[in-house]
């Protein structure tokens, strides 16, 4: 059974840094492409970052040049380090892992970032 674990949540001041991590059960890891998503409350889940199984990153506007989405297919776990944190990035975070080739997506259950004074 496909399990997705995010990690590395909390509560963390604005201007403050914090490392998630996404634990990817799966079989295969490398053929995915690793994508981190967020919900605030009363707004559709969005696209922070995203990484292809070919090695490519890509950013939403608001977290480029602070957030930076990595992983180590050795351990099976993606990363998400995210830096100069602000109040606006408060949100549920949520793991996403997909092959489309397979009609593969799975999603982690979710960590709180709360940035606040």
């Amino acid at each position: 059974q496909v399990r997705l674990v995010e990690s590395g949540g909390g509560l963390v001041q604005p201007g403050g840094s914090l490392r998630l991590s996404c634990a990817a059960a799966v079989r295969f890891f490398a053929l995915y492409d690793m994508a981190w998503y967020r919900q605030a409350p009363g707004n559709e889940r969005e696209l922070v970052a995203h990484s292809t199984s070919s090695g490519s990153t890509n950013y939403a506007d608001f977290v480029k040049g602070r957030f930076t989405i990595s992983r180590d297919n050795a351990k099976n776990t993606v990363y998400l380090q995210m830096n100069s944190l602000k109040p606006q990035d408060t949100a549920v975070y949520y793991c996403n892992a997909a092959n489309s080739r397979w009609g593969n997506d799975y999603w982690g259950q979710g960590t709180q970032v709360t940035v606040s004074s």
